[in-house]
């Protein structure tokens, strides 16, 4: 040891807690609208399913569907591969899993729809959907059928369809709480959202039914869907989209783009209308910073172009399907919708073959990040942080094991947690 520094200061301790006291007011409004990610499982994509086509089969019915499309156009891994273009490396592991995901979790979030997909019907009719599809949600979470998340798309908080929207929801919630309560998993998802007063009023609506039912207070989350001009730029020149996060009063869980309704809003042709047209880039970049430390998270939306017909026209539609998922997932938009069963099997295909590229590599700049060892990277907290996320998206969808995980890193979850956020590591902990 060399000699001991001498340690000198000028500042009396007072400046110190007069600074701190003067910045307590910025630090309490920092924590409120940046609580950082709430730690929990982000599905990969949202499937959509019309409220009078959902029964209690349709998440086996869609599973089914995609396996028996996979060995009718793409019977083995190498096929597969060569229709994705993936490399021989990650043709096996890719198909394997995927196949293994269709048959025991082929939808990851289902959202029975009452607004595009379904349309106007008879207030009797809607209604009595409504209270099936709470019966058939509720059951299904009873008898372990269910996907991890469920819930309903009503119609929007716009004058010509609030009071049907504000029924369906409450049948359906009212259904819930009939066969035992809301699931842990219920998401609830608003569209066509335009002003940050109708979020608003979304979240008093939810604040009466929680009172009704004596929940605790914040117990309803929602999604907003971004699908119009003035949820992106108000007229005023504000991002319209983080006055309705913060108008949601903590309860936004997410940000959906709506592919075809925005592109129409701004005038872009049908042809062109695709989640890689600049206007969508635009859209869902403004999306992602508004969101960023919100604990809300950003889904991309779908494409309209299904893999039915032929093998060459199935073929075609996965790659395009496959290429704008990859794209997505590398723009750090981890969910999206998907509309066919035919879909499904390149949404797994493309999200296990990002994840599995990349394992390695995010394994060993973690280890020695851990283990405060050299490497050919300077990573820092932050990088450590998006490390353990990115293994963590992995495991939660399947395209990693935790024991291929722990063996190239030898770290736990519960570290991988610590590292992707305290939060996430404290809930996982006080879970144990």
């Amino acid at each position: 040891m060399g000699q001991q520094e001498k340690v000198a200061t000028s500042l009396a301790g007072a400046v110190s807690e007069e600074i701190s006291a003067s910045l307590a007011p910025v630090d309490a409004e920092l924590e409120r609208r940046y609580p950082g990610d709430p730690g929990t499982r982000q599905p990969v994509h949202t499937v959509y399913v019309p409220g009078d086509a959902f029964t209690a089969g349709t998440i086996r019915s869609w599973g089914d569907q995609a396996l028996a499309l996979l060995d009718e156009h793409a019977p083995d891994a190498s096929s597969f591969a060569a229709v994705l273009g993936l490399s021989d490396e990650l043709a096996e592991a890719v198909h394997s899993r995927v196949r293994a995901k269709l048959e025991r979790e082929p939808i990851e979030d289902l959202r029975v729809d009452f607004e595009d997909g379904y349309g106007p019907r008879p207030d009797a009719e809607e209604d009595e959907t409504a209270a099936r599809a709470a019966r058939l949600i509720a059951q299904a979470y009873r008898n372990g059928t269910a996907a991890p998340y469920m819930g309903i798309r009503m119609k929007c908080m716009e004058a010509p369809v609030r009071d049907r929207g504000i029924r369906t929801l409450d049948v359906f919630l009212t259904g819930l709480m009939e066969a035992g309560g809301l699931p842990e998993g219920l998401v609830l998802t608003l569209p066509k959202v335009t002003y940050p007063e109708q979020v608003g009023a979304f979240v008093r609506l939810l604040e009466a039914f929680e009172k009704a039912h004596g929940l605790d207070a914040g117990r309803l989350g929602f999604e907003i869907q971004i699908e119009t001009s003035q949820a992106i730029l108000a007229t005023d020149g504000t991002a319209t989209v983080a006055r309705m996060i913060q108008a949601a009063e903590g309860r936004a869980t997410g940000l959906h783009y709506g592919t075809f309704d925005y592109s129409a809003c701004l005038g872009v042709s049908a042809a062109y209308q695709a989640g890689d047209h600049p206007a969508a880039d635009h859209a869902k970049a403004v999306m992602q910073v508004a969101a960023a430390g919100t604990g809300v998270r950003v889904s991309d939306g779908s494409t309209n172009v299904l893999p039915v017909g032929p093998t060459a026209k199935v073929h075609d539609a996965w790659r395009l399907h496959y290429g704008l998922t990859r794209r997505a997932l590398a723009r750090a938009y981890y969910q999206g919708w998907d509309m066919h069963p035919g879909h499904i099997p390149t949404r797994y295909a493309a999200v296990f073959a990002f994840y599995r590229e990349g394992f390695e590599q995010a394994a060993a700049r973690l280890t020695r990040y851990a283990n405060r060892t050299g490497g050919d990277v300077m990573d820092e907290p932050a990088t450590a942080k998006a490390l353990s996320g990115y293994l963590l998206r992995g495991l939660d969808c399947g395209a990693l094991d935790i024991a291929e995980v722990a063996r190239l890193t030898g770290l736990t979850r519960a570290d991988l947690e610590t590292f992707a956020s305290p939060r996430r590591g404290n809930l996982t902990a006080s879970a144990q």
